[in-house]
């Protein structure tokens, strides 16, 4: 994990704590000439653009008074949308009985990508049933072998 996210995560908690809110990723990233820090937060109930707003100039007077950051950035904060990432157990847990999208890190069962219901995580594994035609065929999936996750809207 990069210094920036590891400061930034450190410095949000505490504001996200404060406001009931969850913090689902930050990303610090270089597009073109441009540094973005993009923190993702989210509530059960969903989180409006009041919430983020908050979050932001809470967020924005921290990073101005500690100045973590050497580099002139853009301070963007958001939901992770309907497709929001998968990053801690906790998520997973929450996510059983949906919809999801995971890369792995090498092959299992000879695919790396992986788009159904999980349907169970203990921690140590994920399985997902995967509908191949007519069929539906669960795979399990370690954990550590998972590179990303997300969950993943179907239209039907």
């Amino acid at each position: 994990m990069s210094k920036v996210i590891e400061v930034v995560e450190n410095i949000v908690t505490p504001i996200l704590d404060d406001l009931n809110l969850e913090l689902v990723d930050v990303e610090y990233v270089k597009e073109g000439r441009d540094w973005f820090l993009r923190v993702f937060v989210d509530k059960d109930t969903g989180i409006d653009i009041e919430e983020c707003g908050i979050v932001s100039e809470r967020l924005s007077e921290k990073l101005d008074e500690l100045d973590p950051i050497p580099y002139n950035y853009f301070l963007e904060v958001s939901s992770p949308g309907a497709e929001r990432p998968l990053k801690k157990a906790t998520d997973y847990e929450k996510s059983i009985g949906k919809n999801v999208y995971i890369k792995t890190y090498e092959p299992i069962d000879g695919e790396k990508v992986f788009e159904g219901v999980l349907t169970s995580f203990d921690g140590e594994t994920v399985t997902v049933e995967i509908k191949i035609k007519t069929r539906k065929k669960s795979i399990v999936i370690p954990f550590n072998k998972v590179a990303s996750a997300r969950l993943a809207v179907t239209f039907s």
